[in-house]
C-alpha cells in the first residue's frame, strides 16, 4: 500500500517526502518496527512517539505519521491528530474488518468482564464462533493472549478483529473502557450492540469527576450510527441498565435501538423474585418474548445484572430464551470473580477482582447474605490511582465486614505504607478490628490462620491478576495460589 494512499484517508494530511513508498505494515512501538513499516508517533501521558523515530527508522521504518515538526530521513505523513489518524489508517490498512464482525461492546465501572463471559458462552452454545477482548486478555480462534490493556489502542484493535475475520469468527465481544472511548480506541469499530452495567466511582485519577467519567462512556452510544436498516442483520442495538441514572441518560444519547433491563424498574428485559444462596442466584426473567426462570450457580444480585445484560442482548440476535437460559445455567464463574479456593476447609475463601467501593460492597453484601460465621475483608488500593476512594472502601469493608486487614494491590510507584496511611482514615473510629499488613501473603496467611468454621474470607482487589506491580516491574503474585498455600501450610500444623 502506497503512503499516498493512507494520506488520501485523512483530511489535511501532507506527506513530506516520497509519496510513493511501499507500506508493509503500521507499529506504535518503535521497537516492533520491522524494514518497511510505518511509524506512527503516538503521543501518550508519559511517552511520546515522536520522540522514538530515529529508533523505528533504524529499525526499517519508512515513513512516520506525526502532528508537531521533526526531523528524519524518511518520508513524514502531517496529520493535526496522530490518535484519529491512526484509527483511520487502521481500519483501511486491515480491510475495515468490524464490517465483516459482530462487535458487541461492554462499558461499565463493574461486570464488563463477567459479562462478555456470559455472551461468550450463550452465543458459541448457540453455534457461534467468537472472539473475546477484556481484562484478562484476548482471545482468537483457539489463541489465548495476554493484553496490555483492557481495550488496546486503535491499531492493536483493528489488527486483532482482521486476525479474527481470517480464522472465522462471527462475534467479537469485547470490553470498552472508559479511557479507550476518551483516547479514541475505539473509533473506526462499527458495533453491532453497546451494552451499558453500571457506573461508579473509578478512574476519577485520569478523569477528574464523576461528570467527566460518565461523559467518556457515553460516547460510546452517542457514536452509534444514526441511520436505519430494514435489514435485522444490519441493526445496531444499545443494551442498557435503567435503574442506573447513567444509563437512563445513554439510553436519551444513542440513537440505536434501545434495549433496557433492569431489576427495580419496568424494563424489556428485568428480573423478579430473586434469591440468593451459598450454591446460587435463582430469578425469573421477564422479557419482551417471554418469562423463564433462571438458576444461575454464580452469587449475587450483581450477577443477575450481568445476565440480564447479557440475556438482552442475545435475544436481539436471535437467540431463544431457553437456549440462553440453559446457557447462563452453565456458567460456573469466570477467572477470579468471586471464585472459591477449596482445599477441603471448613471455611470459605472466595478471590474476588472488586477494586472500587461500589464493587467490593457488592461482593461483601452478597457474603453477609449466606454467611454464617465471620466475614474477614483482605483488601488494598493501587497505587498512582484515585486516592479519594481508599478511605471510601476501607469504610465499606468495616461496615460489612467482621475483621478487616488492609495490605497492598499493586502500590506502583507510591509507597505501601503511604497507601495504607489512606486506608486507615476510613477504618478509623470503626468499631470494626482491623489490621494494616503490607505485604499481601503475610495478609493472606494471617487471615486464614485466624480462620474459624464457616467464617468466609475475602480476598479482594486481584482477582485474576497474578502478579503485584511494584516501581514499574510485575513481580508474580496470585492470590489464589497465595490462599492455597497458607490453607496447606495451616493443615499441616
Amino acid at each position: 500500500m502506497k503512503l499516498s494512499e493512507l494520506a488520501t484517508l485523512v483530511i489535511g494530511a501532507k506527506i513530506e517526502g516520497d509519496d510513493t513508498v511501499d507500506i508493509r505494515e503500521a507499529q506504535v512501538d518503535s521497537r516492533l518496527v520491522k524494514p518497511g513499516d510505518l511509524f506512527i508517533c503516538l503521543p501518550g501521558a508519559t511517552v511520546d512517539g515522536h520522540d522514538y523515530i530515529e529508533q523505528a527508522v533504524e529499525s526499517g521504518a519508512v515513513a512516520v505519521v506525526v502532528q508537531r515538526p521533526v526531523e528524519t530521513t524518511v518520508a513524514k505523513l502531517v496529520v493535526s491528530d496522530v490518535r484519529f489518524a491512526m484509527a483511520v489508517i487502521a481500519c483501511h490498512l486491515y480491510g475495515y474488518p468490524t464490517k465483516q464482525l459482530k462487535v458487541i461492546g461492554v462499558t461499565g465501572t463493574n461486570g464488563k468482564t463477567t459479562t462478555t463471559h456470559l455472551l461468550d458462552t450463550i452465543l458459541r452454545d448457540a453455534g457461534y464462533r467468537t472472539g473475546l477482548m477484556g481484562t484478562i486478555g484476548l482471545r482468537i480462534g483457539d489463541t489465548f493472549l495476554e493484553a496490555k490493556n483492557t481495550t488496546q489502542d486503535a491499531l492493536d484493535l483493528q489488527r486483532s478483529f482482521k486476525q479474527m475475520v481470517d480464522v472465522g469468527t462471527d462475534y467479537a465481544l469485547i470490553e470498552v473502557s472508559s479511557h479507550a472511548l476518551a483516547m479514541g480506541r475505539v473509533k473506526g469499530v462499527q458495533f453491532r450492540s453497546a451494552l451499558f452495567s453500571n457506573l461508579t466511582q473509578d478512574h476519577l485519577d485520569y478523569h477528574g469527576t464523576m461528570e467527566a467519567y460518565q461523559a467518556a462512556k457515553r460516547l460510546l452510544f452517542a457514536r452509534m450510527n444514526n441511520g436505519y436498516e430494514a435489514d435485522e442483520g444490519r441493526r445496531q442495538y444499545a443494551v442498557i441498565n435503567i435503574d442506573d441514572a447513567a444509563g437512563v441518560d445513554y439510553a436519551a444519547a444513542t440513537p440505536a435501538h434501545l434495549i433496557t433491563y433492569a431489576i427495580d424498574q419496568p424494563a424489556d428485559v428485568r428480573a423478579t423474585n430473586i434469591q440468593i444462596t451459598a450454591q446460587g442466584t435463582r430469578f425469573r426473567c421477564e422479557t419482551f418474548v417471554g418469562t423463564i426462570d433462571m438458576q444461575l450457580k454464580m452469587i449475587g444480585k450483581f450477577n443477575v445484572y450481568n445476565a440480564l445484560a447479557a440475556t438482552a442482548a442475545c435475544l436481539a440476535e436471535g437467540v431463544s430464551l431457553k437456549a440462553i437460559a440453559q446457557s447462563l445455567a452453565s456458567v460456573s464463574g469466570v477467572d477470579g470473580r468471586f471464585e472459591p479456593v477449596d482445599e477441603g476447609q471448613d471455611f470459605t475463601v472466595i478471590v474476588d477482582y472488586a477494586h472500587t467501593p461500589d464493587s467490593l460492597q457488592n461482593v461483601l453484601s452478597t457474603i453477609r447474605e449466606f454467611a454464617d460465621g465471620r466475614v474477614i475483608c483482605v483488601f488494598g488500593c493501587g497505587g498512582n490511582r484515585d486516592r479519594t476512594k481508599r478511605p471510601k472502601m476501607a469504610s465499606i469493608a468495616a461496615q460489612f465486614s467482621d475483621y478487616v486487614i488492609a495490605t497492598s494491590d499493586n502500590p506502583r510507584f507510591e509507597e505501601p505504607e503511604a497507601i495504607l496511611q489512606d486506608v486507615e482514615q476510613g477504618l478509623l473510629g470503626t468499631t470494626t478490628p482491623y489490621e494494616l499488613i503490607v505485604e499481601r501473603g503475610e495478609a493472606i496467611g494471617q487471615a486464614i490462620a485466624m480462620a474459624q468454621t464457616n467464617d468466609v474470607i475475602l480476598l479482594a482487589g486481584k482477582g485474576h491478576e497474578t502478579y503485584q506491580e511494584i516501581r514499574g516491574t510485575r513481580l508474580p503474585s496470585d492470590d489464589r495460589e497465595l490462599a492455597r498455600t497458607a490453607l496447606r501450610r495451616r493443615e499441616q500444623r
